[in-house]
């Protein structure tokens, strides 16, 4: 990427940066009713089926969001995208269409870009090379952080080192961006709460962190580790928060997760950012799944209410 349009990218997500920041001002100034301790965004794989099979173009997503869930803030899946990481044409018909909806671009979830814990030093290095065009994109769409994977083989301890590193290299470019680089516990060991958490310490970085997923803690086979647990020991990192949903019983209740629980630690975490939906479950549609776990969301949310919000 040259210099001037890296400049560009700069510049161009300057503007509604700024204006977050006066409407951030003029809400302290002015009272008004208090605001909820966490927000409510949308994660686009709630929807890849209706994506997969073509039923939902990815420049709607937005659309769909704000009009059919009343939700104004969005986090993307590059697989949905993926040729379009340096195509800036396509980038800012999306940021135009979540301009039109009022709709706010959180970050973008990366897959499928290479380990950034791969044994090889020249397949760790392509990795990280591959993430940088989507930090750049991040920043386009206006997003505050990728999503990114810690992935690879070799034991517990040195692929602890190699994820570290890596994680580093993109925070320091990300740094140019605002841009912050966020672990998932997705598979493996990053499904390790205690071995994620310790990437993170080895990593050692303000931009680095972690995206706690409610249910991606299956290590491996049959193999889990325990999801409360897991969840408390990433918050202390956490720079997002994904609401993962499968199944609900006869009362709005999700049947794998305690959320009262697991939003009581996000919340006791001092955590008072975006709680992103991400259904994952069958039996009903797609969009029933979304609307059954923002209820979910919204209702535990009022239970938890802190007595001060703090934001």
């Amino acid at each position: 990427m040259s210099l001037h349009r890296r400049d560009l990218l700069l510049a161009g997500a300057a503007g509604p940066a700024y204006l977050s920041l006066a409407a951030h001002a003029a809400a302290a100034a002015w009272p008004g009713p208090a605001a909820p301790w966490f927000d409510i965004s949308l994660a686009q794989w709630s929807l890849h089926r209706a994506l997969q099979a073509g039923e939902l173009a990815a420049l709607d997503f937005p659309r769909v969001a704000k009009e059919t869930h009343g939700i104004e803030a969005v986090e993307y899946v590059n697989a949905f995208f993926k040729d379009k990481a340096t195509d800036f044409d396509w980038l800012g018909q999306l940021r135009t269409r979540c301009s039109d909806q009022g709709v706010k671009s959180l970050l973008i979830m990366i897959d499928g870009e290479g380990q950034l814990g791969d044994e090889s030093d020249d397949g760790r290095r392509k990795a990280i090379e591959n993430h940088f065009r989507w930090i750049a994109a991040a920043r386009f769409l206006g997003c505050h952080a990728i999503r990114v994977n810690a992935g690879g083989g070799g034991d517990a301890d040195s692929l602890r080192a190699r994820c570290a590193d890596s994680l580093r290299r993109l925070a320091v470019f990300g740094d140019d961006y605002g841009i912050d680089v966020i672990v998932e516990n997705h598979g493996g060991l990053s499904s390790n709460g205690a071995w994620l958490a310790g990437v993170m310490r080895a990593a050692d970085h303000p931009r680095v962190g972690t995206l706690p997923d409610f249910g991606n803690f299956r290590i491996g086979g049959d193999e889990w580790y325990d999801r409360y647990q897991g969840v408390q020991e990433l918050m202390p990192w956490a720079k997002a928060v994904s609401a993962k949903s499968h199944a609900f019983d006869a009362a709005g209740n999700e049947t794998n997760t305690d959320y009262a629980r697991m939003l009581g630690i996000v919340r006791d975490a001092g955590y008072r950012g975006w709680v992103g939906i991400e259904w994952e479950g069958g039996g009903i549609s797609e969009t029933e799944g979304v609307q059954k776990t923002k209820a979910l969301l919204e209702r535990v949310r009022a239970e938890l209410a802190p007595a001060t919000d703090g934001r």
